[in-house]
This record gives C-alpha cells, structure tokens and sequence, in this order.
C-alpha cells in the first residue's frame, strides 16, 4: 500500500491542483456541479456504489432583511461492503470559501516550496489524499472485514445546514470516523474542537427624509450599532466564550434615515452550559433593542456542538498515533477554536478524527497554502490506519462503545 501511494505521487498531487482550477464557493452552484461531476468520476474508480443525495434547500437571511432559498448540489456518497464487522464513516467537503469571481484561481509555488491555492488545504487536497488512502487499502488482504461509507458535502463551510442530517445518520451506523480537513499548523491534529453558532438579526424601523422629517425616522443602522456593541460585551465574561460581529448590513442614501439592517455573528463556545448562557445573552439584548418604531427579530442558531477530548477521542488518538509511528510519522494533536463536520459526527455518537488532511495553513485567506509533500505521507497514514482497523488491531467496536 505505502509504495503504491509513494508512486502516485504525481497523481494524488496533480489532481488536487487541477481541481483548485474549478471555482467552487459554497454559493457558486454552476462551479460546485462543476467540481461534483469530476469528483464523482473519481470516487466510481473505487468498488461500491456511488449515489447523488438531494439536500434540501436552506433559508439565509439577505441584506434587506428578507428570508432567501438556498439551493444546494447533491451530496456524494460512496457506500463499500456495508455488511462487513467493522464500519468506517470518511467525509468531506467540495465547497470553499472562495466565491464565484474570485481572482485567486490558481495554483503557484512559493520560494519555500509550499503551494498557494485556493481550496488546495482546505479540502481539495485532503478528499485527494482520502481517494487514494481508500484505493490503495482496497489491495490489502483485511479489506474485506472493513466496510465505508464516504459522503462528500457542497455546504461545511456554511455551517453544514443542509448536510448535518445525513451525517447524523451516516454516523449512527458507524464505529469511527474519518474526516479530511487540513492538519493544524506543523501536522498536529485537532484534539477538541469548540461548538459554533451562526446568528443573523434583522432590526427594522422607518425611514423617513433625512432633512425635512428627521424626526419621524426610526434609524435601523443606528440600533443594530448599539446591538453590535451590547453582544460584543459578551467577550470576557465567561470562560472559552467568544461572540465576533461579522457585519452590519443596511443603509442606503444619505438624505434618508435608514429602515433596515441586519447584524451577524458567530459564536464559539466549550460546552452545552455555555451555549445556553450565551443563547441567554443574545436573547436578552435582542429583546432589550426593540423601541418605539424599532423592532428585532433573531435567526439562526447553534449548528455544531462542542468536541471534547472524551476517553473515547483519546483511545483513537493513541491509536493513529501509533498508527503513524510505524510509517516514521510523529503524531501529536493540539485544541482548536474551529469547527467542522467531526463535530456534527461526535455530537451523533461518532469517535472521529477530523484533521487527516493535508499539512498547510491560513486557509481562508488567499494566502491558503499545502506542502506538496505530505500529500503522500496523509494518504500512507490513512491507509495504516484503515489496515489496521481491518485487522482489528484498532479496535473499532471498542471505541464506539467508550462513547457510552
């Protein structure tokens, strides 16, 4: 398995680069069918079947306050050897946070030898790397013992919203989960993860003439400022809580007082007593905003819960560990602040892994960047590590049950 991998370097690399190429922001829905055509082409490669799963439409809150349908692509799932003892669930996602028209559309080398791509850490590299890991293990002896289920998602990096209940079901009929989000910086893993919460509020009052009836407006930016300013003071006050207001959207000409604006942010929290504090805390100063002629109304809400480091999370983390000893790879793991769909796996009784991705950093930036060389060395420990789930040298069953 790990010369085959060795040899395919070029391969598992190259295509990753070329798909950077294929402009597949969580809202390009012509890029993302674009991405999901190539990607379903290459998941066919492997045994199983291959299956198109319609997500339902989402509601986003637009600029002027209104509710908007959100399409999404189909999910792609890849289901292999259902019935076999041990059950493995491998996700990933093809959307990124680069929108339709975005110039960083390629791929170059830097002087250090990393490569800055859009999307190329964040996950195009890593569902490349997943691909290969689970074609290679497909040689090994004890594949037959091991069955999967791979589902790749066009909407993690909007919170999940449409995906989240396939996942919950997928993991339910798991023992471990895998997930090919990038390594932390310098290859650690992600240990526990914070839960995370998107809110959007739209605050209406009434416009009016900015000059000859000042007095009968009712200023919507004006009290979504203040709100902005009462939420942030969230900050500080409870332990691992942190509230970011993202945006205030709203105005228009400067002769008339404005009648709509929309604040949003997004909170991270450690633990479900946190969540309902600072769920209190918005509901408080949400309430506190209405006025005369001023009105608030909140949406959205906590869609990923906290990941903590349970014994069950240890166990597997000792075991990739060891796994990754065996190949020459050190393995450590460190917390992290960020969200993903291990979360949305471990909230539904999933151990998980959720950083087998590709080493890189600043994602999110057009700064994005991977190191060409642990393409290879992510696919080695993932396939290590499914042999070795096959054989029950890792036992899958076991850690499942830690969950409690």
């Amino acid at each position: 398995m790990l010369g085959r991998l060795a040899s395919e370097e070029d391969d598992i690399l190259g295509r990753a680069v070329e798909w950077c190429a294929l402009s597949s922001g969580s809202r390009n829905l012509p890029g993302l069918e674009a991405q999901r055509a190539v990607l379903e082409s290459v998941m066919a490669q492997l045994p199983g079947e291959v299956e198109n799963l319609p997500l339902a439409d989402g509601h986003e809150v637009a600029a002027d306050g209104s509710l908007t349908l959100q399409g999404h692509p189909d999910a792609l799932m890849l289901t292999v050897r259902p019935q076999a003892p041990v059950q493995v669930v491998l996700t990933g996602h093809y959307d990124t946070v680069y929108p339709a028209g975005t110039p960083f559309t390629t791929v170059t080398k830097r002087a250090d030898g990393a490569l800055n791509g859009p999307g190329l850490a964040d996950m195009k590299g890593g569902i490349s790397v997943m691909l290969a890991a689970l074609r290679a293990f497909e040689a090994h002896p004890s594949s037959k013992d091991l069955g999967y289920r791979v589902l790749l998602s066009p909407d993690e990096e909007i919170g999940s919203l449409a995906s989240g209940p396939v996942l919950a079901r997928l993991a339910a009929g798991g023992h471990v989960g895998l997930t090919y989000e990038p390594a932390m910086a310098g290859g650690a893993l992600a240990a526990q993860r914070k839960g995370s919460g998107n809110f959007h509020v739209v605050v209406r009052g009434r416009a009016a003439h900015a000059g000859r009836d000042f007095d009968k407006g009712r200023n919507a930016i004006a009290a979504a400022a203040d709100l902005a300013v009462r939420l942030a003071a969230a900050n500080g006050q409870r332990e691992g809580v942190t509230l970011n207001v993202a945006g205030i959207d709203g105005g228009g000409p400067l002769n008339m007082v404005p009648d709509v604006a929309v604040v949003r942010f997004n909170i991270r929290l450690p633990d479900a007593e946190a969540a309902a504090w600072a769920l209190a805390h918005v509901q408080r100063e949400v309430a506190a905003t209405a006025a005369d002629g001023i009105a608030a109304e909140l949406h959205g809400g906590f869609t990923r819960p906290a990941k903590p480091f349970t014994p069950a999370q240890q166990q597997l983390f000792g075991a990739v560990k060891d796994a990754g000893a065996l190949i020459g790879q050190e393995i450590t793991w460190a917390p992290s602040g960020g969200v993903c769909e291990g979360n949305n796996l471990f909230a539904a009784g999933l151990p998980n892994v959720d950083t087998l991705g590709v080493r890189g950093g600043d994602i999110h930036s057009h700064d994005e960047y991977a190191w060409p060389e642990s393409f290879v060395e992510r696919a080695q420990l993932s396939a290590v590590i499914l042999a070795k789930l096959a054989t029950g040298e890792i036992p899958a069953a076991q850690i499942k049950a830690a969950m409690g």
